[in-house]
């Protein structure tokens, strides 16, 4: 057997990897295997590359290993659950620079180039810059570094417009010439990086979680242009699997959110607090002790966690309410929206780590339909995707929006520290409906002060 074929081979189980590791991360009781499976396939192609391709030095490759190893390990342990959307976005661009330098040095290794891999090269350099630019500031507002409100400005489409235009021009030069037209590539390469900013500083912290999933895959479709520039089948395969796949979860998202993709880039949703009916009423607080008789007798009880969840870090003591609620003769279940938390599957992760139960998890559809049944639902800092506005007032931002209609349980405790508004900006009528109590003070500490009445009870 040739060297060539084992190598075919070995890219077609790689590939095969791949494909079953991302269908078992659809689902949480498989995710930690189809992750560990992707990565064997991720570590077989690399040996195979490697064997495949004339490399310089491998002591360069090695040192390289060993240093981004490091990083993940560091970043895998060390980073908290709240900075995991901020995380993702930074490998996201990682992935974008990563294809943009590849298409950049092959350009400067070949002798000649041929049209077409020319018109790939500016292709891949366009994607792999919009995508790292776009990715850093998302990183920015997510953390909250940079200003997270849309940044919006008089002109703003006509300089996309002329940005786009000078993209195209330079693309269009450097295809036909791309012996003589290095400084259209690296023009090219400097209007990408702008593009990749302007596509994102309109773009509101609350459409975030939509906008991860884009540049995701924007990364994959980077890294599949870039496998056309080196002639590596693996890397296109694996390319457009993740970008097929971002495509797919971002179109779930906007879904979730009832928003086309085009909204979502262009509406600078959130630049504004106003919009909707002005909430009036009184919210109705609740201590600890009388939150805990309600739980005592409820037969019934869904969590619906958002992002104070994770920000309070306060999963551990939710799973742990969840199991005394259940010793007590609750039936518990963890409701969660598609777009809670700042990034795509953020709630799922953060109850993994806590280790709550699979068969607990549901989702929005599976839950409304039986609300008006349910005892009490618990609201663990989430905001926006608990409000009623978003079902009763055709003014307000959120009009049309699916939530998780909590509102219709027969009682609603709210964890929160306070009445402000959630990351979109707007007020919740949940806070004083008539069924609604209200729990302040840190989610952490409030659970454990439910949990220490039922353990002393």
């Amino acid at each position: 057997m040739s060297l060539e074929l084992l190598i075919n081979l070995a890219y077609i189980v790689a590939s095969v990897l791949f494909i079953i590791g991302l269908k078992m991360l659809s689902s949480p009781a498989s995710a930690r295997r189809g992750n560990l499976l992707s990565a064997l396939g991720m570590f077989i192609a690399i040996i195979v590359t490697l064997a495949d391709r004339e490399v310089i030095g491998y002591q360069w490759i090695l040192v390289g290993g060993v240093i981004g190893s490091a990083i993940g390990v560091a970043a895998a342990r060390l980073i908290a659950m709240t900075a995991m959307p901020e995380m993702v976005a930074l490998l996201n661009g990682a992935g974008g620079l990563a294809s943009m330098l590849v298409a950049w040095s092959e350009y400067q290794r070949q002798a000649e180039i041929s049209t077409f891999t020319a018109a790939i090269i500016a292709l891949t350099v366009l994607i792999g810059a919009v995508t790292f630019t776009g990715s850093v500031l998302a990183w920015g507002k997510l953390s909250e570094r940079f200003y997270s409100k849309p940044v919006l400005f008089q002109g703003q489409q006509v300089v996309n417009g002329l940005i786009l235009l000078g993209i195209l021009v330079c693309s269009v030069i450097f295809t036909l010439n791309p012996g003589q037209s290095y400084w259209a590539l690296m023009v090219l390469m400097a209007l990408s990086l702008i593009l990749g900013v302007m596509s994102v500083i309109p773009i509101g912290g609350a459409d975030m979680p939509v906008v991860i999933s884009l540049l995701n895959s924007y990364s994959g479709l980077a890294a599949c242009t870039s496998g056309f520039v080196i002639i590596n089948n693996l890397l296109i395969v694996a390319g457009a699997l993740v970008g097929a796949s971002g495509i797919i979860l971002t179109n779930i998202m906007c879904k979730a959110m009832n928003r086309s993709l085009t909204n979502v880039l262009f509406s600078g949703f959130g630049s504004a607090t106003s919009g909707g009916t002005k909430v009036e009423g009184e919210a109705k607080p609740i201590s600890v002790e009388d939150a805990y008789l309600v739980l005592e007798a409820a037969a019934s009880v869904i969590f619906v966690p958002g992002y104070g969840l994770a920000v309070a870090q306060a999963q551990h003591a939710v799973r742990e309410l969840g199991e005394l609620l259940e010793s007590n003769g609750a039936e518990v279940t963890y409701a969660i929206h598609p777009v809670a938390g700042r990034m795509p599957g953020h709630m799922n992760v953060l109850l993994a780590e806590a280790n709550v139960p699979y068969d607990q998890l549901a989702e929005m559809d599976d839950v409304n339909p039986i609300m008006e049944t349910v005892d009490v639902a618990i609201v663990v800092g989430a905001n926006d995707v608990v409000n009623p506005a978003a079902r009763e007032d055709k003014s307000s931002p959120l009009w049309g929006m699916p939530i998780i209609d909590v509102d219709k349980a027969r009682t609603v405790i709210v964890l929160k520290r306070s009445m402000r508004s959630g990351f979109a900006g707007v007020d919740n009528p949940l806070f004083v409906k008539q069924n609604s109590r209200m729990l302040f003070g840190d989610a952490k500490a409030s659970v454990q002060g439910l949990v220490r009445e039922f353990k002393g009870s």
